[in-house]
């Protein structure tokens, strides 16, 4: 099977795709969504954002939508949102296969 440019996203990468979710945003409310989203768990920085929205852009998962100064918005393409449910899968499969074994505590894992 061929590999997708994009193939396995980084934990930044799946948030921005989550926020693009919601609808259409500019970075600082991607920023602001991450932080909300895992309590500043995630923390992301106008660099990583940035590098991260040129490489959705460049790869259609997302586009632009308005440009307002040096404000722009963007929106999540059919791509994307084929991208983000594939990770979602990914990362469901990989939970199911970390339950079913034992954890190294004894017993059953449970998240």
């Amino acid at each position: 099977m061929p590999k997708k440019s994009l193939d396995g996203l980084t934990e930044s990468m799946f948030y921005v795709l989550m926020a693009f979710c919601r609808g259409p945003m500019c970075g600082i409310n991607v920023a602001e969504f991450i932080d909300g989203k895992t309590r500043g768990r995630v923390q992301i920085g106008p660099a990583t954002l940035y590098t991260i929205l040129g490489k959705f852009e460049r790869e259609k998962y997302i586009e632009e939508i308005e440009v307002s100064g040096r404000k722009r918005t963007y929106r999540l393409s059919e791509r994307g949102l084929e991208a983000y449910r594939e990770e979602v899968a990914r990362l469901a499969a990989c939970v199911a296969d970390a339950e079913s074994e034992p954890d190294v505590f004894g017993g059953e894992f449970h998240a």
